[in-house]
Parts: C-alpha cells; sequence; structure tokens
C-alpha cells in the first residue's frame, strides 16, 4: 500500500506544488518552458543577480527565498532530481541585469554538471557568471588522498546553502560587484560545516517503501537530504546526548578559532515539530557555551528539508563583522525568519504530467531542443545504418524496465535514477524515432530529451554522451543513413567517454556507468582496428559492456550517490551502468 500523501498524481507532484506556491506568494512568478521561477518584480539594473536550484523536496530551499535582499531565481528539478542545464541558462539570462549573475551550487554531481554547462551556454550569450560551491555536510567527507584531492565526490551541500544565499543576496542588494559577492558566499561556504540525524526516513510521493529501512527504536546518523541512508546507526539516545555527538563532529571539522563567533542553524528535515527543534537548539546553544563558543547568531526552523523525513540537522557557520551585517540586512523572502535573533541570549539549563524542467529550448537558443528524429525524407534506413531502430528499441526497454532501476537504485543510491530516466525519453515519440532518416538527429533527439528533461547526474551525462555520437553522425550526414559506420560509432563513443569522464570526474572501478562504457568503447576501437564485421564489433563490445555492468556488484562506491552509502551498495549492480550495457546490447541486436 503506498505512502499516505496529499498527491494528485507523483508525475505531476512537483508541477501541482509549484501552482499553489505561487498563487500564493505576492513577488514570485513561474516560467513553465523549460521551468524556474523568478522574482515578479525585476532586479534594479547593474546588480548582481543570485540565482540558486536544485531538486525538489526541500522545501522552502530554493523557492522560498526568492524575494528582495535574497535570490532572483531558483530552478526546481523533480523530486530529489537536480535541474536541467537549459532550465538553468535560460533562469541565468532571465535574472541577469546586467552586472553578471552567481550560481549557489550545492555539492551534488547533479547540480554541478548541469549548472557548469548552464554557466557555459550563458557565457555564449555575453551573461558573466560566478558559482559558488557549497559542501558543508560532514558526514560525507571521506577525505583527500596522497595529492590532496577529494576522496569521492566530497561533502554533500546541505543546510549551510541557505546561509550562502542570504550572504550573497544581501552582498548584491547592497550594490557589490559580481567577484566580491562570489567571494562572500565562498567565505560562508568555506567556513560552514553540518551534520544530519533521522529517526524515520522519508517516502517519495506514490512509493511504498520509504528510502531506507530504519528499525523501530533506532537512528540513523550522517543521513543525507535526498534520502540517502546515513553512515552510522544506533539506539535512539535523549536529545542532550545526540547534539553534543553531531556538535562536536562538526566542530572537529570547521574547526573555529578561539576568537571565533559562530552563526548556528538547527534545521528540520520535514516532519520534525518547531518544540523539538527548539529543544535541540537548546542542548546546542548550552553544550557550545560549555566549550566557550559565541554563537552570535541563530535561527531554528524547516529550512533544508528531505520531503516527511523526521529528523535534523546542525549546521554551525564561523562569521565576522561583514558576515553579520549581511546576515543581518533585511530581505522579503518568504522564507527567511521575519524576526532572527540579533543578540546572544542566555539558555536555561535542560530540564506526469511533464515535469517543471518541461526542456524546451533556452529563449533565443535554436539548436537546443530543436532537432526532430523526423526531420528529412521518412526513408527507413537498413544496417547498422538503422540507428533510429536501435535506439528507439533501447529506449523502450529503459522505460519498460523503470521499477528494476528503481528497486536497484534504492539499494544503490537515492532511488530517482528509473524515474530520471523514463522523465527524458518519455518525451520521444519512439515510433517516429525508429524510421528516423538521419543517425545525426536520432542521436540529438535523445541527447536533447536528457538535457531537457531529466536533470539530475544521468541527465547531464547522458545527454553529453548522445550529442558526441551525434556530432561523430555529422561528420558522416551526406553518405546517408547506411554510411554510419561502426568506426564512426567508436569515434563518437570515445569522444563521449572523454567528455562524461572530464564532466562528473569518474573512472573504471568507481561504480558507475563508465565501468560499463569504459570496456564498450575499447572493444569497439579493437573490433575496429582488426577490421571485424559490424556484427563482430557490436556483439563483443556488447559482451564487454555487459560484463563491466556486472563487475558493478562487487565494486565499492568511489564516485556518485552510491558512493556516500559505501559497503552498503556492494552487491548491487549500478544501475547507470546496466542501462549502458543495454545499450550496446540492443545495438549489437540491430546489427
Amino acid at each position: 500500500m503506498a505512502h499516505s500523501q496529499f498527491v494528485n498524481s507523483p508525475r505531476s507532484f512537483v508541477a501541482d506544488a509549484i501552482r499553489g506556491l505561487v498563487a500564493a506568494t505576492d513577488d514570485l512568478a513561474w516560467h513553465p518552458d523549460p521551468g524556474y521561477l523568478t522574482r515578479r518584480a525585476p532586479l534594479t539594473p547593474g546588480r548582481v543577480a543570485v540565482l540558486s536550484g536544485g531538486g525538489s523536496g526541500h522545501e522552502p530551499m530554493h523557492a522560498g527565498f526568492i524575494g528582495r535582499g535574497m535570490l532572483a531565481g531558483a530552478c526546481p528539478g523533480l523530486v530529489f532530481t537536480s535541474p536541467n542545464a537549459l532550465q538553468i541558462d535560460a533562469a541565468t539570462r532571465a535574472v541577469d541585469a546586467g552586472a553578471g549573475v552567481v550560481h549557489v551550487v550545492k555539492n551534488y554531481t547533479g547540480d554541478v554538471l548541469n549548472f557548469r554547462i548552464a554557466a557555459d551556454l550563458a557565457r555564449e550569450h555575453g551573461v558573466a557568471v560566478e558559482h559558488v560551491l557549497v559542501a558543508d555536510d560532514v558526514a560525507s567527507d571521506k577525505g583527500t588522498d596522497e595529492s590532496g584531492e577529494a576522496v569521492g565526490p566530497g561533502m554533500r551541500g546541505t543546510a549551510a546553502t541557505i546561509a550562502v544565499e542570504k550572504v550573497c543576496g544581501a552582498s548584491a542588494a547592497r550594490g557589490d560587484e559580481l567577484a566580491a559577492v562570489a567571494a562572500l558566499g565562498r567565505r560562508v561556504a568555506d567556513g560552514a560545516r553540518s551534520m544530519a540525524v533521522a529517526l524515520r526516513p522519508c517516502t517519495l510521493p506514490g512509493a511504498e517503501e520509504p528510502s531506507f529501512d530504519l528499525p523501530e527504536g533506532q537512528i540513523e546518523i550522517g543521513i543525507g537530504i535526498h534520502g540517502e541512508r546515513g553512515t552510522e546507526r544506533r539506539d535512539a539516545m535523549r536529545a542532550h546526548e545526540l547534539v553534543p555527538l553531531l556538535a562536536d563532529r562538526v566542530l572537529d571539522a570547521l574547526p573555529p578559532a578561539d576568537d571565533d563567533r559562530l552563526i548556528a542553524i538547527v534545521n528540520g528535515l520535514g516532519a520534525t515539530h518547531p518544540l523539538e527543534l527548539q529543544l535541540l537548539y537548546g542542548e546546542l546553544h548550552e553544550h557550545l557555551a560549555h566549550r566557550g563558543l559565541v554563537v552570535a547568531r541563530a535561527i531554528v526552523g524547516s529550512f533544508t528539508t528531505a520531503l516527511d523525513m523526521a529528523g535534523a540537522s546542525i549546521t554551525l557557520i564561523r562569521c565576522d563583522d561583514e558576515i553579520l551585517e549581511l546576515w543581518d540586512a533585511d530581505t522579503d523572502a518568504p522564507a527567511w525568519p521575519n524576526a532572527p535573533s540579533r543578540r546572544v541570549h542566555t539558555a536555561g539549563s535542560a530540564g506526469a504530467a511533464a515535469p517543471p524542467s518541461g526542456g524546451g529550448a533556452a529563449p533565443g537558443d535554436e539548436s537546443a531542443g530543436g532537432a526532430s528524429a523526423t526531420d528529412g525524407p521518412d526513408v527507413r534506413p537498413t544496417g547498422f545504418g538503422a540507428v533510429g531502430e536501435w535506439l528507439g528499441a533501447w529506449a523502450g526497454r529503459v522505460i519498460d524496465e523503470e521499477p528494476a532501476l528503481t528497486r536497484l537504485d534504492r539499494q544503490a543510491g537515492d532511488g530517482d535514477f528509473g524515474t530520471n530516466m523514463v522523465a527524458a525519453l518519455d518525451t520521444l515519440d519512439l515510433d517516429a524515432l525508429r524510421t528516423a532518416s538521419s543517425p545525426e538527429r536520432a542521436f540529438t533527439a535523445v541527447s536533447d530529451a536528457y538535457l531537457g528533461h531529466a536533470g539530475g547526474t544521468s541527465g547531464a551525462l547522458f545527454g553529453v554522451w548522445f550529442r558526441r555520437l551525434a556530432g561523430a553522425a555529422g561528420a558522416t550526414a551526406g553518405s546517408g543513413p547506411a554510411g554510419f559506420t561502426v568506426a564512426d560509432l567508436a569515434r563518437g563513443a570515445r569522444s563521449g567517454l572523454d567528455a562524461i569522464t572530464a564532466l562528473g570526474g569518474a573512472q573504471p572501478g568507481d561504480k558507475t556507468m563508465i565501468d560499463a562504457l569504459d570496456p564498450a568503447v575499447r572493444a569497439l576501437e579493437e573490433g575496429v582496428g582488426n577490421a571485424s564485421s559490424p556484427a563482430t564489433v557490436l556483439s563483443s563490445a556488447a559482451d564487454a559492456a555487459a560484463r563491466g555492468a556486472e563487475s558493478t556488484a562487487g565494486i565499492t562506491a568511489r564516485r556518485g550517490r552510491a558512493s556516500y552509502i559505501g559497503e552498503a551498495a556492494r552487491g548491487v549492480i549500478d544501475p547507470g551502468a546496466l542501462v549502458m550495457a543495454w545499450l550496446f546490447e540492443e545495438a549489437a541486436r540491430a546489427a
């Protein structure tokens, strides 16, 4: 039986919620294609704009912090899924008032990739962009290697994001230049650390099971805001025991200097009562006082949530006079406390529709999202040139297997991979794709579907991958559909592998789609070098990809969401690698 929630349809959940949010908020406008929110009142010309965004399910972050003195706009993705690059690019250009835009980005791979791509697109249109990366969750900090590089994707971005948004927004509102606004944001982000605990996991809309299993009487320490399991499970404990445990881990990771003052945020994760949060802050205030630390400012409430998770996070931020001045500056963002504390007080002793990322071309960009799989003469290609039939069969298979992909991702990630795949591929006309006369247009249609509809890490990486295949096909466009050869495929596959490796940073053995893709590319190149038949080359690539996907079951993830839960994901095949293996399997069948 499905978890009880107020919902019309899981597919339209975010869009339905945005409809109500905009109707109830004065200074908020929704732009449905490609899907972003802005202030109704435009910025003063010559002022820097601050833009953020991320997966839905964390409300009131980010939409609730749009307003004078904070954000100029925000891009919502599907639940726990980053917005896509076209959303962010369109929003960036929409909020720009001539002085540039600061992107505030949480350190999740999908957010980082899509904001990075969007920044490049916006710069092509003359918009100056700076970014501030927020990485504050100490539970996901795996340290550094011998070269000083972070192991894995690094700390996740969580509740410290709202502090960065507040300071950057106030800095922009007082007229600071782009570089200065970004520098202040980075200063806040660098001096912020957080730790979270769950009493009960969250449940995604329409799901029959929670994001992880947590027995009654136990708590999960070190959870993420996308429903990820934590790093440690303990028996439930009293607040006066729990708060020092969380706070000391935050302080160990910070750590504050003797003369540092602190901003403290006690944040509810969605289903935690204000009385509980206030109790936690009382314990935190007393514990910090015992350690000789000064809390200069504090806010308590639910600001960065994980749907209906019962739990809380503690964030501590080093601050100075300038940061405090900006923290205190007025804002009319509806979710910001209208009377936050500005003094140190003594605490007594304890006693489906289409997702909002709707896709489509960014304004003024005729190439993005504009390609049709059926442009050109209606000629059914034959042989390996039948790229459309190959891609149509693969897309249909992925859509049909969505429940299985979702189950895998619940075990090894955060459960959104299957729905993210369908969010993109459901937008394709599969019959038209199967009869596409141009391999270049077929690849481009799939790429646009991912970049314009999927969001998340998978949306960016699969979108870029298919874009490189389209480039390889375009080089042989003049020879007709059958002119696309396995040599062209090998060249495009290598280019795509290099591109997504550079974007995401994953390598073979990290338990990602690369574990299937890398051996498949090498098999393609070897087969082409040996002048093997197309069928032989593709069969070899399919076998290599399948073995690579199967190998991920025995790997402890070092990249992606699965890396946050470590050994708990062992024994589970990476769903991205599996989908990539299916792609080569369908190519072999098409040959």
